[in-house]
């Protein structure tokens, strides 16, 4: 499993991207908040993905 936190802002998030064990996959990130930004989110996740044993996408928000 991997874990992505987000910390979301008007114009732009910081990311971090942690492992099974919690261990650092990324140092901290920032993306633009535009579609260029989010296909480097998502590119960096799926690059961390491939090496999980659980491939199942799990998506949990704690924006309400």
């Amino acid at each position: 499993m991997v874990y992505v936190g987000i910390d979301v802002a008007k114009d732009k998030h910081d990311c971090c991207i942690l492992g099974p064990d919690t261990e650092e996959l990324f140092q901290v990130f920032t993306i633009r908040n535009n579609s260029d930004g989010y296909g480097e989110l998502f590119h960096k996740i799926e690059s961390v993905s491939k090496h999980t044993k659980n491939r199942k996408r799990h998506w949990h928000s704690s924006y309400q």
